[in-house]
């Protein structure tokens, strides 16, 4: 199996209408746009998650304006999308048909693929002490890395082929939980990623 996208190249730099921030503050937060091809026989749905590996472990650096976050600080997964239950006859996702610009408190009902089903990403938990910022961030929500971070944040979208028509996840699921219910159900995954930094020093 194979995925492509027409927004990024594989391994090159994210347009800033794709991410959740830029320069300036909050951004296009678009989808990107992402096709498949290559499907193995006996599919019976896709699943798609998209995972930044690359966030800093120690909170309390992020955004400021006096320390940068070093290369080697160890780093942690951020989940910027979940979703299952992508009809196995679909072949490609449109740029901004699941997001179109930043939602705060989050997306409540995210837009997608029929019958698809949208998880909960990880600015749930991130915005979470925040009282403007706080609710469950629901669908895409695309990448906001810190700009005082010394590394090129790289963001991985991991699509997989299940043999299963529904994942028995219910509610606000997570990645995780997506995860777990594909354990045994996998026939083939394919990945493709970008990368995407607001470090001036970096651009």
């Amino acid at each position: 199996m194979k995925l492509s996208s027409q927004s990024f190249d594989n391994g090159r730099p994210i347009p800033a209408g794709f991410a959740a921030g830029d320069a300036d503050g909050f951004a296009g937060n678009r989808n990107p746009q992402l096709a498949w091809s290559e499907v193995p026989a006996g599919t019976r749905s896709f699943a798609l998650v998209c995972v930044d590996p690359d966030v800093p472990t120690v909170p309390e650096l992020v955004g400021r304006d006096d320390v940068s976050i070093p290369l080697a600080q160890p780093r942690g997964d951020f989940i910027h999308w979940v979703m299952v239950d992508i009809s196995a006859s679909l072949r490609a996702i449109a740029a901004g048909s699941c997001s179109e610009g930043f939602t705060a408190r989050g997306k409540q009902l995210p837009p997608g693929p029929a019958g698809a089903r949208q998880g909960v990403n990880d600015y749930t938990a991130w915005f979470a002490g925040n009282p403007d910022m706080a609710g469950v961030y629901r669908g895409y929500d695309g990448p906001y890395p810190p700009f005082n971070d010394a590394r090129v944040h790289r963001y991985f979208f991991r699509l997989f082929a299940l043999d299963v028509e529904r994942l028995p996840v219910e509610g606000d699921f997570s990645a995780a939980d997506a995860y777990r219910a594909m354990h045994g159900h996998v026939l083939a995954e394919a990945a493709l990623h970008g990368t995407y930094t607001l470090n001036p020093a970096l651009a």
